[in-house]
């Protein structure tokens, strides 16, 4: 069960980094929805490594095969089958983690949770798990859009270099337009030729995705244990390397007096909206029509290419030398990832909400 994510739209992933392929079954979609492939493709090749030269330099095609749930160009209602399988495994590069504990990593804690671990690359816990979140994120992308619901993500900071605005003062289709996925181009030039001076040390950092959700019906979210911004919270606190979480003004909001934090409501025509949105679209656990905003921060990469001292198996102290290919910097290819735990969210919540009414 802890392999599954979402309650009606809901999505079981399977596979390891060094295994034969990652897949996933996706159930509760709706039937009827025209699935664009060259989309849920696109998607992947935004994800997949090997992208560019601050990226790691796997080389993997990532095309995605679906066995199930999609009959003549549109889903049927039925499971959704999918699967993408490895091409380009150097699991040799891992042989001498077997019996070492990497620092920062899931080895230990695998080793003492399971008795057993996958040293090759870190098996299921290698960020590579999540080409099946791109994959079932892709398709409720699809789905969202029919509904005129837009998820969109981007690079707002590396290390100490960060973007000065907020979303709204930036051309977001820009973040696609550069390797790092940053809206501003020459903040993204600078952070890129950061990351790749820090690749050159052999050692990596960390940053923050920030997203936006536009266009949200109202009323999505419960008021208690099915908080909206509670729900996106764990998503994104699930994916590999993901830290922290804040939607809305977030920590910055703790400098706010209450009446200036406030959003006050005002009608307009007819339809009553607020006059700021500090609260990030988020009232009660419920969505409440503004846009919804929030940040996601990635620790540096754990997998260092320099020696590291730790312990062995047995507890004696040792050092390691990773080897291998691997991201210098995770934040251009976390943006697609907050951006499919996003949009399974919410048209999981969507879906929700349509059985709470008559």
């Amino acid at each position: 069960m802890f392999n599954s994510f979402g309650n009606i739209f809901r999505l079981t992933s399977f596979g390891e980094s060094h295994g034969q392929g990652i897949g996933g079954v996706i159930d509760g979609f709706p039937a009827g929805v025209t699935i664009d492939m060259d989309f849920v493709q696109a998607e992947l090749n935004r994800r997949r490594p090997g992208q560019s030269n601050i990226t790691t330099n796997r080389k993997e095609g990532d095309k995605v095969e679906f066995l199930s749930g999609i009959f003549e160009g549109k889903s049927t209602g039925a499971p959704i089958g999918f699967i993408v399988w490895n091409e380009n495994q150097h699991s040799n590069d891992y042989n001498n983690l077997k019996e070492v504990y990497r620092p920062s990593h899931a080895d230990y804690t695998y080793s003492i949770k399971y008795g057993i671990r996958d040293h090759r690359g870190g098996g299921r816990s290698s960020a590579r798990e999540t080409i099946s979140r791109v994959v079932a994120g892709a398709l409720a992308k699809i789905a969202l859009k029919q509904l005129g619901i837009g998820v969109k993500a981007y690079t707002s900071q590396v290390g100490y270099l960060k973007l000065d605005g907020n979303y709204k003062d930036y051309d977001l289709s820009v973040a696609e337009t550069n390797a790092v996925r940053c809206p501003d181009p020459e903040l993204a030039k600078e952070m890129e030729e950061y990351i790749a001076q820090i690749k050159n040390e052999g050692d990596t950092i960390g940053g923050i995705v920030t997203c936006v959700i536009q266009n949200c019906p109202i009323g999505l979210g419960e008021p208690v244990f099915g908080k909206l911004h509670a729900a996106l919270g764990g998503a994104m606190l699930s994916i590999n390397a993901a830290k922290a979480f804040e939607y809305g003004e977030g920590f910055k909001g703790l400098k706010l007096k209450g009446s200036e934090q406030n959003d006050v409501f005002y009608n307009k025509d007819g339809v009553i909206s607020t006059h700021t949105n500090h609260s990030g679209g988020i009232q009660g656990g419920i969505s409440n029509g503004q846009d919804i905003y929030f940040r996601v921060a990635f620790k540096p990469v754990p997998t260092v290419l320099m020696e590291q001292h730790t312990v062995n198996a047995d507890g004696v102290d040792t050092t390691l030398q990773a080897k291998g290919r691997h991201d210098p910097c995770v934040l251009p290819r976390a943006v697609p990832i907050v951006e499919a735990m996003t949009a399974m969210t919410i048209l999981d919540f969507y879906l929700i909400d349509r059985t709470t009414q008559l």
